[in-house]
């Protein structure tokens, strides 16, 4: 028998070796279609909205500020506590009011004797005068002097009256109900009457408005689609609130007016709206943004935002199964987010196959094999 050379019988048995080992598989052909997911277009009915940007402010707010001078004797009130409409807040020194007051008083008493006086002399000169005792022009000027009388009372009388008022004044009251801010005075401080400077701000928080503005571009946009009969009209004035954080206020609130006067600064038009605020979560001055319903366009397109893509320029597209079963891209046109889709406004119509799965192996022209997805 031949003896084999050490490195020839190497040799052969990693042949035998090879040809006993089994075959790997193969691998997955480059050439069949791509498997994608996609959802078929259909047109449906679609609310439009605005998202605008604002500040909000109290419902009602009333600067407290003294109507008589003085200085003050005492603050009747706590700091940052909700005060009712007439609970008393400051009261000014009242001893030079109630001094005023005693000396009306005493000048009407004083008038009125006067006018008792003349009013009894005008009575007899009137009996004297019909038996020709006394001159007519005694007679006269006893009647005018008795009138004279008579209206110097008044006069007492609306003195009286002003000098009470004004010792009343020196006690200030809450003029609204609402929560009173911090007081700009202590007691001992000097205050004049209508003075610039408000002992303290009083705001009621029981509604908040919400004041927005919107651009006149959009506006005039609106009112040509809706005459133009693109869009329907909402036929609702319900205002949704998103706060600083991102979170949706609990509570709708309603579209109160729209100004009819453009800001030339901006070119913008105000809006305000009214929410309720019983837990006084909502403070004045929070940023927010209302979600605003514009219209309702009837036959809407919305495309699921991952099947949406966008080049370096900002324009959108997207792929769809075009003739042949293969990936077509269109240049589409959207508007505005709808939840988690966009408003398609050119670009799809009603059938075609948008590619929302499997888009990473998607070429245009490249064959695919569709597969129809729940509308989500």
């Amino acid at each position: 028998m031949a003896r084999l050379i050490p490195g020839a019988a190497a040799v052969f048995a990693v042949l035998a070796l090879g040809a006993c080992a089994p075959k790997a598989p193969a691998g997955p052909d480059p050439n069949a279609p791509a498997q994608v997911g996609v959802v078929v277009i259909r047109t449906e009915p679609v609310t439009l909205t605005a998202e605008l940007s604002g500040r909000t402010s109290a419902f009602l707010v009333s600067e407290v500020r003294p109507q008589v001078s003085g200085v003050i004797k005492a603050r009747l009130f706590q700091e940052g506590s909700n005060v009712r409409t007439g609970q008393p807040l400051y009261q000014i020194d009242p001893a030079t009011y109630r001094a005023s007051l005693n000396s009306a008083a005493a000048s009407l008493a004083q008038a009125q004797a006067a006018a008792t006086s003349a009013q009894l002399k005008a009575n007899r000169y009137k009996e004297l005068v019909a038996i020709n005792a006394v001159s007519k022009q005694d007679n006269d000027d006893s009647q005018a002097a008795a009138q004279q009388a008579a209206a110097n009372v008044q006069v007492q009388r609306a003195a009286l009256d002003q000098a009470r008022i004004n010792l009343g004044y020196t006690r200030v009251f809450a003029p609204i109900s609402g929560r009173i801010g911090k007081s700009s005075v202590t007691p001992g401080a000097l205050v004049t009457a209508s003075q610039a400077t408000a002992l303290a701000l009083v705001q009621n928080l029981d509604k908040i408005y919400v004041d927005v503005t919107q651009s006149s571009a959009d506006l005039l946009k609106l009112r040509r689609d809706l005459a133009a009969g693109d869009i329907a009209s909402a036929n609702t004035a319900q205002v949704d609130l998103i706060l600083e954080d991102g979170s949706v206020y609990p509570l709708q609130g309603t579209l109160a007016f729209s100004d009819i006067t453009v800001d030339p600064g901006t070119g913008s038009v105000g809006l305000r709206a009214v929410f309720p605020n019983p837990k006084g979560t909502l403070l004045p001055g929070m940023y927010v943004r209302a979600r605003i319903s514009k219209g309702v366009a009837s036959s809407g397109i919305l495309a699921p935002q991952p099947a949406i893509s966008r080049d370096p320029k900002g324009h959108a597209s997207a792929f769809v199964v075009g003739a042949g079963d293969k990936a077509e891209p269109r240049q589409l046109t959207v508007s505005q987010t709808i939840g988690d889709k966009w408003l398609v406004t050119s670009g799809l119509k009603p059938g075609d196959q948008l590619i929302v799965e499997g888009l990473q192996k998607v070429r245009p022209g490249a064959a695919v094999r569709p597969t129809v997805m729940a509308a989500r």
